[in-house]
């Protein structure tokens, strides 16, 4: 009972999960944020070059 007291109180890992969390959800909105950009970069290119013809 007593070293299942002693893991339930063991909160070493729990640093290391939450920076992990962290990372995910960073990189998630970097990935969104330049997949919006790029799209809109192609589209602009897209239409200069339309123009330029």
């Amino acid at each position: 009972m007593t070293i299942l007291k002693s893991i339930l109180r063991d909160e070493s890992g729990a640093t290391a999960i939450e920076y992990g969390l962290i990372a995910a959800l960073i990189s998630i909105a970097a990935i969104t944020a330049f997949s919006t950009v790029g799209t809109k970069l192609s589209a602009l290119m897209m239409n200069t070059s339309n123009k330029l013809n």
